[in-house]
């Protein structure tokens, strides 16, 4: 076992004396420290997990303060913050953001050919008769829209804020929460972007009367109280968010629900995280297809980063530092498509795998296409493979949304991960 300060006297002299050469001019030292630190956790035995924990956090943190001073370029190798984080001009040029998505949710534009709407009132939320200059107000409009933040507020909705469509919600430039109450719903509509925002704390809303439009309003059941809700939704990009500690899951998609992108997010202390596919018998799922990239999935985390259903989930360069359970699960033959992405398992000797197959016998689940490409193992984690070995499944095709890039990147690639401190003028 290596005590951290050796662990790190050790990587010092190992980048030290190392003869690897990049390419990129950000594979400096930090990045060798990372190799290293992935190297030596593979292949020694760990008795102490959680200092390896520590480790990668504190990696991850020295990192951005660095960056932060100017040590680094702009450039992460991350595919979307390298299209617009470079700008110093962002604030002008807020909608460079939608030609910047990747994966299966890429073609959401959001509120690109329409107005910017500044939402300068957090409060009076009316769920029916909602105030120009609120966020409710800007949702519902049937114009596409491109809403930001006058200054940093949190808003507490009453009910669910049921979007619709060509929508962006971008909180650059202020500290944007939604919590405390009921919060986004995208039901049955298109062309959504949510970038940006803090969303946590989500509470079950309904039982009242809810606007979705400027022409309707209707009856809304009890809701779950997901994060961020899609329900028969398309076309949804999901990116640099912050979630944590909803009543249901962070972010759930269901009822046929395609075309997304979950990107950029960082997840933390929540139970049941990403669900995706309503049921097993709701056979309409079957075309869902969602890229799940470059997330931090944090502390605090227990199961379904994501769990799946009957559709095509691109799994790749993500950083797993955190699970209870289980990372990926689910039922109902999904094609899972796992690349490039940092498993860290728990210290629990029984919590090591990183899959899980759920509602069905091992002579059904063995033949579910679930592959593993590229995976950094940490600490004993390990990933249960399942149907057609790699390349030897076309349905692989209708789950590959990007190339992944090497595992060993992930540290940086999602070093800033989670909503982000933008300032005009500066690079964000």
């Amino acid at each position: 076992m290596f005590h951290p300060k050796t662990l790190k006297l050790y990587l010092q002299q190992e980048a030290k004396n190392t003869m690897l050469v990049s390419s990129h001019a950000s594979f400096t030292f930090v990045f060798l420290y990372c190799i290293f630190f992935s190297a030596v956790a593979l292949s020694l035995p760990v008795s102490d997990p959680e200092l390896v924990v520590e480790e990668v956090h504190r990696q991850i943190n020295e990192s951005i303060s660095r960056r932060n001073l100017g040590y680094f370029s702009c450039e992460t190798g991350n595919p979307i913050d390298d299209c617009w984080r470079c700008d110093k001009d962002w604030e002008k040029n807020r909608k460079q953001l939608a030609d910047c998505g990747i994966g299966f949710g890429k073609n959401a534009i959001g509120g690109r050919d329409g107005e910017i709407y500044v939402v300068t009132d957090p409060g009076n939320d009316d769920p029916v008769n909602p105030k120009p200059g609120t966020l409710r107000y800007a949702v519902i409009q049937d114009q596409p829209l491109w809403i930001i933040f006058n200054r940093d507020m949190t808003i507490q909705l009453k009910e669910e804020l049921i979007m619709n469509s060509f929508k962006t919600l971008d909180g650059r430039g202020a500290s944007v929460h939604i919590s405390g109450g009921p919060c986004i719903t995208i039901q049955y509509v298109t062309n959504i972007i949510i970038h940006g925002l803090h969303i946590h704390d989500c509470k079950q809303g309904g039982n009242t009367y809810v606007r979705d439009s400027p022409e309707h309003y209707g009856w809304r059941t009890i809701s779950d109280g997901d994060g961020v809700s899609i329900f028969g939704g398309s076309h949804v990009w999901v990116d640099h968010c912050s979630l944590s500690n909803c009543n249901d899951g962070l972010i759930d998609a269901i009822r046929g629900s395609t075309a997304i992108t979950i990107s950029n997010n960082y997840l933390t202390h929540h139970n049941k995280v990403m669900l995706l596919g309503h049921s097993d018998t709701y056979v309409q799922d079957k075309n869902m297809q969602v890229t799940i990239a470059f997330n931090h999935f944090g502390e605090g985390l227990v199961q379904r980063m994501p769990r799946c259903r009957h559709g095509y989930f691109h799994v790749v360069n993500n950083d797993y530092t955190h699970w209870e359970m289980y990372a990926i699960g689910g039922s109902a033959n999904p094609t899972i498509n796992s690349q490039g992405n940092r498993f860290l398992a728990p210290n629990g000797p029984f919590d090591k795998e990183v899959t899980k197959h759920e509602d069905a016998p091992e002579s059904e689940w063995s033949h579910w296409n679930w592959r593993s490409e590229g995976d950094l193992m940490l600490n004993g984690a390990f990933f249960t493979l399942s149907g057609a070995g790699p390349g030897k499944s076309s349905s692989y095709s209708k789950a590959s949304s990007l190339a992944a890039r090497p595992s060993s990147h992930v540290g940086e690639i999602t070093i800033a991960s989670g909503a982000l401190s933008c300032k005009k003028g500066s690079h964000c």
